[in-house]
């Protein structure tokens, strides 16, 4: 059985004291809240009020991800709710924009070793493959 591309629901698990199902009515968002603040050590509030910005998730080494545009830090997400928050800086909540069809974009990754399991939205302006414009036409003049 292939290893799954990892979301936020299937990452971001209680701690072993508690039972496996006592964050089952935490949205997949807020998991990485809960999760940081039995990690931490200390109480986390996440924020209240949503803000303007977009996100594109992207999987980097077989993880959905999203990356914070404030601080620069990152966190597991979850197509099955697509917002984030950072943690670290509480920047947030933020929309997150995910393929329409997710589990088809982890289909496709699964013939790869899950530490190369890399993808980014075409439409993403951070995507370090997205084609340059102009660049068919640089290089059919020198042909």
């Amino acid at each position: 059985m292939p290893i799954a591309v990892v979301r936020a629901e299937n990452y971001y698990m209680p701690p072993p004291r508690e039972p496996a199902d006592a964050w089952a009515d935490v949205p997949a968002a807020e998991l990485v809240w809960k999760w940081m603040e039995y990690r931490t050590g200390r109480r986390l509030i996440p924020p209240t009020e949503a803000v303007e910005d977009v996100y594109f998730a992207r999987i980097n080494q077989n993880r959905w991800l999203a990356d914070c545009s404030s601080c620069g830090s990152a966190a597991i997400v979850s197509p099955a709710d697509p917002r984030f928050a950072c943690t670290e800086c509480g920047w947030g909540w933020c929309l997150l924009v995910f393929p329409s069809d997710p589990a088809s974009v982890e289909a496709g990754l699964l013939g790869l070793k899950p530490g190369l399991r890399n993808w980014w939205n075409e439409s993403d302006p951070a995507n370090p493959d997205k084609p340059v414009v102009g660049d068919a036409d640089h290089a059919a003049s020198k042909g």
